[in-house]
C-alpha cells in the first residue's frame, strides 16, 4: 500500500499516529502514513522510534523508499522488536537531528542563489553539507559566506508551491541540478520558494526545510575544493568564519 507522506505538507510534524500495513523479512516496517522523511535527493532519512501501546519502543536506524517513491520503509535497529500488521503506533522523529537537516537543506538552497551555477551533486548532513557546481571560476569563500548570511539575516519566508508532474516535464529548466531530478510519479511536485512571491528563489525539491531563512542560523563555507576542470565542491558548516578563525 502507498504510504501517506505527512511530512510533505508539514515539515514541523515531529510525531504522528499510524497503523502497520506490512512487516518485511528484513524487518522493514510499512505504515499507512508517516512523518518520517525517507532518504532522497541528498537528504538522509529520519531516525527516531515507534511507540507501542504498552509504552515500549522500536528504535529506527533509517527511513528509505521501497520499490518506488510511494512506499516508505522504516528500518529498525538490529535486535529491535517488530510490530504486528494492523498494530497502532505513535511515531516519534529524532527532532533535533531533523531540524539540523532542515536548516542545512535550506542553507544549500541559499548557496545556490549566491552561486547561480548548475548543480552537479549535493549531500545534506547534520554538521556539514556539500554542494558541487559546474563552474571553473575562482570565488572567495568569505564573500560567499557573507552573501549567504545576508539572506539569512533578511529573514525571508520559506514556503511551498505545488505544480503537477506534467508542469515540471513541460518546464525542465526550472531544475538547477544537472544530475538529480525531483521525484515524479506522485502527481505533484513541491517548489521550495524563498522570499515574498518567490523573489529570492524557487526550486523543485522534495526535502524538508525551515519556514524562514533566519532559522538557518550562522552558516559559512568551510572549504571550496576543485574536483575537476569545471567542478567546484562547496562545504557548508554551521557557525561563523570569525568565530572559527
Amino acid at each position: 500500500m502507498p504510504t501517506l507522506p505527512l511530512f510533505r505538507d508539514d515539515f514541523y510534524l515531529s510525531t504522528a499516529e499510524a497503523n502497520v500495513t506490512a512487516v518485511h523479512e528484513d524487518g522493514s516496517i510499512e505504515l499507512d502514513q508517516t512523518c518520517f522523511y525517507a532518504t532522497s535527493g541528498g537528504q538522509p532519512g529520519d531516525t527516531g522510534f515507534l511507540e507501542r501501546a504498552d509504552g515500549s519502543r522500536i528504535q529506527l536506524g533509517v527511513t528509505v523508499h521501497g520499490a518506488d517513491k510511494s512506499i516508505i520503509l522504516h528500518k529498525p535497529l538490529d535486535g529491535a522488536p517488530l510490530p504486528e500488521v494492523g498494530e497502532a503506533l505513535v511515531l516519534h522523529i529524532d527532532w533535533p537531528r531533523r531540524y539540523k537537516l532542515m536548516r542545512m537543506h535550506t542553507a544549500c538552497h541559499l548557496l545556490s542563489v549566491v552561486c547561480p551555477y548548475p548543480i552537479t551533486g549535493a549531500a545534506v548532513g547534520e554538521d556539514e553539507s556539500r554542494v558541487d557546481f559546474d563552474m571553473s571560476e575562482t570565488i572567495d569563500r568569505a564573500t560567499v559566506s557573507e552573501d549567504m548570511m545576508r539572506l539569512v539575516d533578511e529573514n525571508h519566508p520559506v514556503f511551498l508551491n505545488w505544480i503537477t508532474d506534467d508542469e515540471l516535464r513541460a518546464n525542465p529548466n526550472i531544475v538547477k541540478s544537472k544530475n538529480v531530478r525531483p521525484p515524479l510519479g506522485l502527481g505533484r511536485v513541491s517548489l521550495v520558494c524563498i522570499g515574498e512571491n518567490s523573489t529570492v528563489d524557487s526550486q523543485p525539491c522534495g526535502g524538508t526545510h525551515v519556514s524562514e531563512t533566519q532559522e538557518v542560523g550562522a552558516i559559512h563555507i568551510a572549504k571550496i575544493e576543485k574536483k575537476g576542470k569545471e567542478n567546484r565542491r562547496f562545504r557548508l558548516r554551521f557557525g561563523t568564519l570569525d568565530a572559527l578563525a
